[in-house]
């Protein structure tokens, strides 16, 4: 044995857990999982597939939530991937009162705990309303247009995963252009998802004007949390939309799931950005720009687009273009600004 060989190696400690590492860092830079103090919605004991951005993100959005109203919270929980992993009767891995509903009437029942709450004299609980894009975008949709045009003290989450991951894979509408589902198989001359269909759920939900809509990843946790935080602190209808990587869905490596939530932000898809009242307030910088296709080879999803001999450089440069509108149109940039609006002329 060398004197070399001989000598040990030093070990950086992540600082995403609860090792020393953390120490070295200031409590704001430190990562939210550091915390010992800090409250816990879901317990062991779910079924979620490995690498799930939804449990992930539902936890920490709900845990943000529980610390806001000091515990005082109850969930509403549409049908889907979230119900199913988290509530296999008879047992359940959540720590509040919670309750599941139908796929599609989530936000009406919360508007409802929220009525009956405030006719008992407890205003002091809180409630969220939280679903798939499956039971958001689409079939909850009525009832999530109708909560926000009364303005019910609700906060509904979205974690969307952009598709119905529960039933299989099919394609919802917050499913992307030429991505692969079990609804629109990679056959034919334009395989997958086709362009031009789909909902900016977001963006509906800002034209009716509600307190406050947001979106926000698993990728960035403090944003989140913060974010969540901030909408528990108003009353009124708000919105959050946060992605959720889907490893069995989209095909990406379960120990990607933070780094493909990062890149569909720095590529531009997936813009970060706070609004009130109908108006965008704040917006998440992009650190470093890179390409969509950075984004999109980590994904089987889209895998056809990048055939050995048959790249599809017409398709990628369409979702180039759809990020790099995104980017124009927030500001996402240092440099950037949002869209100038028309002045309107005196007349």
């Amino acid at each position: 044995m060398t004197e070399e060989s001989a000598l040990q190696k030093v070990k950086f400690y992540q600082t995403g857990t609860h090792t020393v590492g953390n120490r070295f860092l200031s409590e704001a830079n430190r990562t939210v999982q550091a915390s010992i103090d800090r409250s816990n919605a879901i317990t062991s004991g779910h079924r979620a597939c490995q690498g799930c951005g939804e449990a992930l993100g539902a936890r920490y959005a709900l845990d943000s939530a529980m610390r806001a109203t000091d515990g005082n919270l109850v969930a509403v929980n549409a049908t889907g991937c979230l119900e199913v992993f988290t509530t296999p009767y008879p047992e359940t891995s959540w720590q509040i009162p919670w309750l599941h509903s139908l796929f599609g009437n989530a936000p009406a029942v919360a508007s409802g705990v929220a009525a009956g709450l405030r006719r008992l004299g407890r205003d002091n609980v809180r409630v969220v309303a939280q679903g798939g894009d499956g039971g958001t975008v689409d079939i909850g949709f009525g009832c999530l247009s109708g909560m926000f045009e009364r303005n019910d003290d609700v906060l509904y989450v979205c974690y969307d995963n952009e598709a119905y991951m529960n039933t299989g894979v099919q394609r919802s509408s917050a499913t992307p252009p030429t991505a692969r589902t079990a609804t629109t198989p990679a056959v034919g001359d334009a395989p997958g998802n086709v362009f031009g269909t789909g909902k900016n759920l977001p963006q509906i939900a800002m034209a009716h004007n509600i307190p406050y809509v947001a979106t926000a990843t698993v990728a960035d946790l403090h944003d989140l949390e913060a974010k969540v935080t901030k909408a528990m602190g108003m009353h009124g209808a708000r919105y959050i939309h946060i992605m959720v990587p889907c490893p069995l869905g989209w095909g990406s490596k379960s120990e990607d799931t933070i780094k493909v939530a990062r890149l569909a932000v720095e590529c531009g898809l997936f813009p970060l950005f706070e609004a009130e009242h109908g108006e965008v307030t704040a917006v998440k910088k992009i650190r470093r720009k890179v390409p969509v296709e950075a984004y999109l080879r980590l994904q089987r999803r889209f895998a056809h687009l990048f055939k050995k001999g048959a790249e599809d450089h017409e398709r990628i440069a369409r979702i180039q273009r759809m990020a790099d509108t995104n980017i124009r149109k927030y500001g996402l940039l240092p440099q950037e600004q949002p869209d100038a609006q028309p002045v309107e002329q005196p007349a």
